[in-house]
């Protein structure tokens, strides 16, 4: 079944939604399902649509025709189509438990995403990668030739058309020129202890403070360390029972769920910046089954 998405940025204004809604009916769609949020503090509206086209119905027609709405309301929009995989390149260095769950995510269906390449600063997943039949780019980083490895990885991404940056546990700060080069396009997956616990063992120094609650975020990078706009956050429970070593197995699994649901919600276009701040509508209907089980 052809399904296309419409996302919508504009200001907030009386409307809007009719004008959108009876454009895509007299164009022969069926909305499947959609969502909307006005922000009154910024006074902008923000739209999703998911539909599914009816008669002969294209994309750049679609596109095309609703120049006159947009142009009425000052909107930002796009037309797409859901079937249209987005090209991504993922990044890791050394901890690999992010990387493998979006490869797996990404075997199975339930990532569509092209992965286009990965890139790591060390050949520990070479090998895992390759079997994946999926291109492997060792770029060694230094302070010395930190400008370098950057334009070679640039390189990479244009080469190969990759729309998405994924930050699988890469630890390497990325240059201002890059973050604004590709901004809201490199998502970013972090522990939540910052700002309390920075630096070398951030589990370790919170066993040693008895926290309760082991957090991972995930946001789009700026020049801003770990500031960026918030995509997705969540959180699992640990009591004193546990080890130091228990806190970091449990980080791990939640950074990798964070991750993935970070990526899966970017890469549906559910994702609106609004300022410092993002807006993530939910899923459409489907959007997170499967292909297959393994």
């Amino acid at each position: 079944m052809t399904k296309y998405v419409f996302t919508v940025t504009c200001p907030s204004t009386r409307g809007i939604v009719a004008a959108i809604t009876t454009y895509l009916a007299e164009a022969g769609c069926n909305i499947i399902d959609s969502s909307q949020f006005d922000d009154f503090e910024s006074g902008r509206f923000f739209m999703r649509i998911s539909f599914k086209p009816e008669l002969e119905t294209d994309l750049s027609t679609l596109t095309s025709n609703f120049t006159g709405i947009a142009e009425r309301f000052d909107m930002t929009y796009a037309f797409s189509d859901s079937a249209e995989r987005m090209k991504a390149v993922i990044m890791v260095s050394r901890f690999g438990h992010c990387l493998n769950d979006l490869l797996y995510r990404w075997r199975i269906g339930a990532l569509p995403i092209d992965i286009v390449a990965v890139i790591s600063n060390h050949l520990d997943y070479q090998k895992v990668v390759v079997n994946h039949d999926i291109p492997f780019h060792y770029i060694n980083v230094t302070k010395a030739n930190k400008a370098e490895a950057e334009a070679a990885q640039m390189r990479i991404v244009e080469e190969t058309g990759a729309e998405l940056i994924v930050l699988a546990r890469y630890m390497q700060v990325l240059s201002d020129t890059m973050c604004k080069k590709m901004s809201g396009r490199i998502i970013n997956i972090h522990h939540s202890f910052l700002p309390s616990f920075k630096g070398a063992n951030p589990y370790k120094q919170a066993h040693e403070r008895g926290v309760k609650l082991i957090g991972a975020t995930s946001h789009y990078v700026t020049s801003d360390l770990d500031e960026g706009p918030i995509i997705e956050q969540d959180i699992v429970q640990v009591t004193h029972a546990q080890s130091p070593g228990d806190y970091v197995s449990l980080g791990r699994d939640v950074e990798s769920q964070v991750l993935a649901r970070a990526v899966h919600a970017h890469i549906h276009r559910r994702v609106f910046l609004n300022g410092n701040r993002t807006i993530v509508f939910p899923a459409s209907p489907g959007s997170y089954a499967s292909e297959r089980m393994g």
